[in-house]
């Protein structure tokens, strides 16, 4: 899978915007779980939500770094900044989509998702609920789960229930869910004493 033109030409803007807390490696493997989420969502449109998820965690960029995981931790001690984030993240989007000459319509859709994908239970939209489902199936991927575990000081097994705890149940679209559970399964074997044995063969 590669990125579409239109999407390359907005992740090298977005880009300069993910260089804190491996936010750049969290949006491109985003971009790929939303892809793989509107093939499998019927309505759902390619032109809202891929861009909606390159750009939806611009905002962090402008937060301190040292006060991100104060924000997103298990025990969040800062979650007003979960809601900054979304602010200037919208605000970073729209000027970024218009810049690039996208749809006018499009933009405020894309905008409207963006400020609220975390803070917001409920989802807009279907395209809203894609753009929720793949930026939380990021924590359930191995790369989501290594990060995880090295932000938090976590071992395997304490960042598996964590994540779960925080993704299974908060999933909008029955793609987001059965994706999550294969991947689940999979991260729970990993954990088995049986792997174990084979990784130490």
């Amino acid at each position: 899978m590669t990125l579409t033109e239109r999407d390359r030409a907005l992740w090298e803007w977005a880009a300069g915007y993910l260089h804190v807390r491996d936010n750049d490696a969290h949006t491109l493997y985003s971009y790929g779980l939303a892809t793989a989420l509107v093939a499998r969502t019927p309505s759902a449109r390619p032109e809202i939500v891929l861009p909606a998820i390159l750009l939806h965690d611009t905002g962090w960029s402008t937060v301190p770094e040292e006060d991100i995981l104060e924000a997103i931790a298990p025990q969040a001690r800062r979650p007003e900044l979960v809601r900054a984030h979304e602010i200037a993240g919208a605000r970073i989007a729209r000027e970024v989509l218009s810049e690039l000459g996208h749809d006018e319509a499009d933009v405020e859709e894309i905008v409207e998702i963006i400020d609220g994908h975390d803070s917001r239970a409920e989802a807009l939209s279907v395209n809203d609920a894609c753009v929720k489902d793949a930026d939380k199936l990021w924590r359930i991927t191995p790369h989501g789960l290594a990060t995880v575990q090295r932000w938090f000081g976590l071992d395997a097994d304490e960042a598996l229930r964590i994540v779960s705890a925080r993704t299974h149940e908060h999933l909008h679209t029955e793609a987001g869910r059965a994706m999550a559970g294969a991947m689940g399964a999979l991260a729970s074997i990993e954990l088995t004493a049986e792997c174990a044995v084979l990784r130490a063969e």
